[in-house]
């Protein structure tokens, strides 16, 4: 019988956790406080952004959503950011991407502090996972590795093969791999012929959006298979993978929704506790 990866079940086991850590250090003086930052008016970006200022401030944390115009300066936003950087109370700092298109992503997110990076997208941070260091970490990609202690799935002597080249997920997830000593193979979402790769993998990560792109004739009997497919069609919220066709064959699957997505706000809150530990402990 395939396995469920429940993200939804585990998030809510992470989030009882937290509430306990986050009164352990308001005894000791501390609010974990994130900063989430919106620039322009996108409704799906608006409606993460106040879903993830609810789930803190459910858990006993501070936070502040600060919305900026579509037309701010690169420069400006710098500043701005530059700002949270240098206030104490605050602990964690989210920009909300994408952001416009006159704006670096990557100059912002190096913006940044480091310690400060609980979306784990700073150089720093990056280079610190490659290196195996401890460091802040995406929430995509550590809460995929959640899912996977959490089922007892191995990945060592695994081969995992990921779809989708992104430094939110592919990137971090290939290093967080190949750190627990998997061999690892990642696709940029322009590769035409997918299945060449996937039919060889014990475990596939698809992140291409792409609906229902991974079909159940591209993976073996047994594969684990984790999609982190957002796609809506017809109002309705699709995931790259065939769940009916891939599911008769896996070993273990994530549903859409209901798999990774629970356990990126569940790991997001959990890096901010993480950053207070780490630090602003004195």
């Amino acid at each position: 019988m395939t396995i469920i990866l429940d993200g939804k079940a585990l998030s809510k086991k992470i989030f009882k956790e937290l509430k306990r850590e986050v009164e352990e250090l308001k005894g000791k003086g501390i609010v974990p406080k994130i900063s989430l930052i919106l620039v322009g008016e996108d409704p799906a970006s608006s409606s993460y952004v106040n879903m993830k200022a609810k789930r803190a401030k459910r858990l006993g944390m501070d936070s502040e959503i600060h919305k900026l115009p579509e037309n701010i300066s690169e420069r400006d936003l710098a500043k701005f950011i530059e700002k949270l950087n240098e206030d104490a109370n605050v602990h964690g700092i989210v920009v909300q991407m994408p952001l416009p298109k006159h704006i670096c992503e990557r100059r912002i997110s190096d913006t940044v502090d480091p310690r400060k990076d609980i979306d784990g997208l700073h150089s720093e941070n990056l280079g610190r996972l490659l290196a195996n260091e401890k460091c802040l970490v995406s929430p995509a990609a550590e809460g995929i590795m959640t899912l996977f202690k959490e089922y007892s799935i191995k990945v060592e002597g695994k081969h995992a093969v990921i779809l989708g080249a992104t430094e939110l997920t592919g990137k971090p997830l290939a290093a967080l791999l190949l750190n627990g000593g998997a061999a690892v193979t990642i696709c940029h979402s322009t590769i035409e012929d997918f299945k060449r790769y996937t039919l060889d993998a014990d475990i596939v990560v698809a992140d291409i959006a792409k609906p229902k792109a991974i079909r159940g004739d591209m993976v073996k009997e047994g594969v684990v298979v984790v999609d982190c497919g957002f796609n809506y069609v017809e109002g309705k919220l699709i995931g790259d993978v065939n769940f009916d066709e891939v599911s008769s064959k896996a070993y273990a699957i994530t549903p859409v929704p209901g798999g990774v997505g629970p356990m990126i706000i569940a790991i997001l809150m959990r890096n901010l506790v993480k950053a207070v530990k780490l630090y602003h402990l004195k």
